[in-house]
């Protein structure tokens, strides 16, 4: 197993406030409703769709600063990252925003990274506030990392929608809040040599495996002591894969437990092929729907497992695999 890679926040950071935006097609899917702002279009009025991910990032962190109370000039950190090159979706936004910010890059896992680094900051008495933040576009990344969407190329059946969607939460130390993060685990990057950009549940499940065995064995938990394991965006495909890899290892995870949150996003009838994808996945997810779960007291433990896929077309092009990553924090209601 290596080296200890859970950080134990003894201090338990809250999570003050939590915001999302959706694209149109996310908007009609199961969580159509928990979203806070279901966008009409996908440009957002922008001259690219670049910009318009950029656009929908600073929304959110706006509206998540109001839904918490606090101006945005009084953030002391904005943790966030996307899946463009060079992140310029975060780092346009925080420009808008002129919040100080640490870019981050873990793919789709990015949420859940900034959520750990966010809670470091908190925990530690570094910041007294932290914004953990993540947004994708399916536009964008569709041309970035496949083909330009006017070829109207056909997609494969291992093939997952990228999320139009952004999520935000603004962490503090404060007393009587109903959500707290106990602690994080690092992710390795695991690389099963896999290369085809089609197949991310297949790249990311190998990874997500190995924190969650790592997350279970350096915290003395199982799936048991959790009332829901949520990932990512496996989709259904790597979903399937994640469970058999678990038993491969001796790891009892129920099937019914087990969530992942590219295979929730999306009706059948969307054709989003094996589910959803994207930084904005989990980020979208976790601040519509968990959250509130865990608030309202239907679950009062979640472990959130956020997975990547550490794609870049460069490297593929020549003819590398791809690796992938996977953080885990657990959340715990009052």
């Amino acid at each position: 197993m290596g080296a200890d890679r859970t950080l134990v926040f003894p201090n338990r950071p809250a999570i003050v406030s939590a915001a999302s935006i959706a694209g149109p097609k996310e908007g009609q899917g199961p969580l159509g409703e928990k979203f806070d702002v279901v966008l009409e279009e996908d440009l957002l009025g922008q001259i690219s769709w670049e910009m318009a991910e950029s656009e929908m990032l600073r929304r959110t962190v706006e509206l998540c600063c109001q839904k918490g109370g606090i101006a945005v000039a009084n953030v002391q950190a904005l943790l966030s990252g996307d899946l463009n090159n060079q992140i310029i979706a975060s780092t346009f936004a925080a420009r808008a925003l002129g919040t100080p910010f640490l870019g981050l890059y873990g793919a789709c896992s990015t949420f859940v990274e900034a959520l750990i680094l966010g809670a470091m900051l908190v925990d530690g008495g570094y910041r007294e506030n932290a914004m953990a933040a993540a947004c994708s576009h399916f536009c964008t990344a569709e041309r970035q990392f496949r083909n330009p969407l006017e070829l109207g190329t056909q997609r494969p059946p291992s093939a997952q929608w990228t999320a139009t969607a952004a999520g935000a939460v603004l962490l503090a130390r404060r007393d009587g809040a109903q959500v707290r993060v106990v602690n994080g685990t690092l992710g390795r990057v695991v690389d099963r040599k896999i290369r085809d950009a089609n197949h991310m549940g297949a790249v990311m499940a190998p990874a997500v495996c190995d924190t969650i065995c790592a997350h279970f064995a350096q915290t003395g938990t199982d799936a048991g002591d959790y009332d829901r394991v949520v990932t990512g965006d496996l989709g259904t495909i790597g979903r399937e894969l994640l469970l058999e890899l678990l038993r491969e290892r001796g790891v009892d995870m129920p099937k019914e437990k087990l969530m992942d949150c590219g295979a929730s996003l999306y009706y059948d009838w969307q054709d989003a092929h094996a589910g959803g994808s994207g930084a904005g996945c989990i980020a979208a997810t976790t601040c519509a729907r968990l959250l509130d779960e865990v608030r309202e007291g239907a679950k009062q433990r979640l472990l959130l497992v956020g997975s990547g896929a550490l794609l870049s077309w460069t490297s593929a092009q020549q003819g590398e695999s791809i690796p992938g990553i996977a953080f885990a924090a657990t959340l715990e209601g009052k």
